[in-house]
């Protein structure tokens, strides 16, 4: 259609865009610019397109009683232009650029008008348009003019003024340009300059929304100067720096994990809905993306675990391996209208079927305490104990992570529910931990003490306590007992077997004793030995094994 190819001429001449109306299809005798009714049903242009239910967010031109276009999208198939067609009504106009843009991502309607509107349209624009329009249609289509023109809208805003110091502007380029040849080169795109004493005053075009300062000036200059002719320096000035802290700190946990035999991914940070649900902290809600090429995975991932579990999971499908891995990255929910977004480290431990599941967890927890001190040093570390809250499901049993008595994340065993999204062979041991708090105090003081100059001695213990019993509860209730001698309480295993009972293990702890002015006698440490066993039987119902 004639009409048609001239309002898609100007788009493209003119960077605005317009439409034509059969005015014979156009009800009653006023056009109204309004927003939509909840379920408002429109028809759009286009040989395949189906009717649409708007919202009263949208807005549309419409007549006496139907819309006839969405404003800024696309016009409505009952008022279209065709070869039936005797009389048409023009519009040119400029729309809120946010308005259009969400209407058209919302009902997946695109076009080169709402490609413009997005990018932004002067108002100044829409006139000079209009009668550029009917210049083209009254000479490829013939016809009468109407008198007159309905036009309403806010005041044009004023053009945007610019000063340009062309001593600057010789600085920026780096070459000499005359005064004159400047103020050629504006004259030429269309600014209009002027000499005003030691400035160049310049009017931006009305087309030209993206010129708004002195620097813009400068590069439209060097345009038509020709960026051929800027001078290339040989050589370049660089001033070296110190490596930024932070930036120290992550390469720091990436060497440390890699050396623990962990592989690093980097992954999409967006993810379906009913993966990131299980993984959604108690109380907040997640974030999702409107956009089609998101297609079944539309939502901000809110932890790093699902990504990380999808990757373990092609690796066993695909490999037959079972991966150690971690990833440092953002992720996303929010709390009502308020957004947060957190770096994290996420970290996951895979295995088969038949391994322990203890033996992944402690891995795991070896990492981050190798982690600790390689970024806090002696003056803090990462303390782990139950997390008897229920707000993280897909953990169980899980591990709250603190740093000097701040949360900074948690640990433990993938629950059921949230491993069999996964398909899992065995059990999954993973952590995730904000990383903001940690790399704050890297790098880490170093504090250097003497080797001791007499030999440890080393006990092994061997003790039954109930099933419920924590690694901590062993721990202090052995250093509380132990006097200044004691030095170190480590954990060495633990065993578990029908013949120690229901609901009972047997933990194995090192205790090392030293003293720093002499070498000690085993005589000294046995009464140690028995104070020790003593306080553990009275703390945790113990059985003291060997």
């Amino acid at each position: 259609n004639n009409l048609v190819d001239a309002t898609n001429f100007i788009l493209f001449e003119m960077g605005q865009p317009t439409h034509v109306f059969d005015l014979d299809l156009i009800d009653g005798d006023t056009i109204t610019i309004r927003r939509a009714q909840d379920e408002e049903t429109f028809s759009p242009l286009g040989e395949d397109a189906k009717p649409v239910k708007l919202k009263a967010s949208d807005l549309v031109i419409a007549d006496a009683g139907r819309a006839i276009a969405l404003a800024g999208v696309k016009g409505g198939s009952e008022t279209a232009v065709g070869e039936t067609t005797r009389d048409i009504l023009i519009e040119s106009a400029t729309f809120d650029r946010l308005t259009v843009r969400n209407t058209s991502r919302r009902l997946g309607i695109a076009s080169d008008s709402s490609y413009r509107f997005e990018r932004g349209v002067h108002p100044a624009q829409v006139e000079p348009a209009s009668h550029r329009l009917i210049h083209l249609i009254l000479e490829i289509a013939g016809g009468t003019l109407h008198e007159g023109v309905v036009a309403d809208g806010a005041e044009l805003p004023e053009p945007t003024r610019i000063e340009l110091r062309p001593q600057r502007c010789r600085d920026i380029l780096g070459f000499d340009v005359s005064d004159e040849r400047m103020l050629e080169s504006l004259e030429i795109l269309g600014f209009s300059p002027r000499m005003a004493d030691s400035m160049i005053e310049a009017v931006a075009p009305a087309h030209r929304l993206d010129v708004n300062s002195e620097i813009d000036l400068i590069e439209e200059i060097a345009r038509i100067q020709g960026y051929e002719n800027l001078p290339i320096n040989e050589s370049l000035e660089l001033a070296v720096v110190p490596t930024q802290p932070d930036l120290h700190a992550i390469e720091s946990i990436r060497r440390t994990l890699v050396s623990a035999e962990f592989i690093e991914t980097i992954s999409h940070s967006l993810i379906s809905e009913r993966v990131a649900d299980a993984f959604l902290e108690h109380g907040r809600d997640t974030l999702r993306v409107i956009d089609d090429r998101a297609g079944g995975e539309p939502i901000l991932r809110p932890s790093l675990l699902p990504s990380l579990l999808e990757i373990a999971r092609r690796n066993r499908d695909r490999a037959g391996l079972n991966i150690r891995a971690f990833e440092i990255g953002a992720v996303f929910d929010r709390l009502g209208e308020e957004h947060r977004e957190r770096r994290m480290l996420g970290m996951v431990v895979d295995g088969d079927a038949d391994a322990d599941p203890t033996e992944r967890y402690r891995l795991l927890r070896g990492a981050l305490e190798t982690l600790s001190h390689v970024l806090t040093g002696d003056s803090s570390s990462l303390t782990f104990c139950a997390d008897e809250a229920d707000d993280r499901t897909w953990l169980q049993p899980a591990a709250r992570i603190s740093l000097d008595g701040e949360t900074v994340g948690h640990c433990g065993l993938l629950s059921s529910t949230a491993s069999d999204l996964f398909d899992p062979s065995g059990a999954i041991a993973v952590a995730e931990l904000e990383i903001e708090p940690i790399i704050a105090m890297f790098p880490p003081v170093p504090s250097p003490s003497p080797l001791p100059a007499f030999p440890s001695i080393d006990r092994d213990l061997s003790v039954i306590v109930p099933e419920e019993t924590t690694w901590k509860m062993i721990d202090d209730a052995a250093r509380t007992a132990g006097d200044q001698l004691l030095e170190s309480v480590t954990y060495v295993t633990t065993w578990r077997n029908e013949k120690l009972g229901k609901d009972r293990k047997s933990v194995t702890l090192r205790l090392s004793f030293r003293d720093d002015a002499r070498t000690l006698t085993h005589e000294e440490v046995d009464p140690q030995i028995k104070q020790i066993s003593e306080e553990l039987m009275r703390r945790t119902g113990a059985e003291i094994r060997s």
